[in-house]
């Protein structure tokens, strides 16, 4: 069965993005996976240990802000 395609808003610009994803499987498919990230989803800040648990649905408006140490 072909998995439906539901349309998001990530930083700003429309993404395509599998039906059924979660913050963890969208962070996984960007490059993201493991990696130091800020989500916001709908404009509110999404905990690392909720990304499994947390679903991306038709519509949603997506940030993620990467971390980078320095100075």
């Amino acid at each position: 069965m072909a998995r439906l395609i539901m349309q998001i808003t990530l930083n700003g610009q429309a993404h395509p993005l599998p039906s059924s994803t979660t913050v963890t499987a969208l962070l996984h498919s960007l490059g993201f996976a493991g990696k130091p990230v800020v989500v916001e989803l709908n404009r509110e800040a999404i905990f690392p240990r909720d990304f499994e648990a947390t679903p991306v649905n038709d519509g949603d408006q997506v940030e993620i802000v990467t971390l980078a140490a320095g100075g």
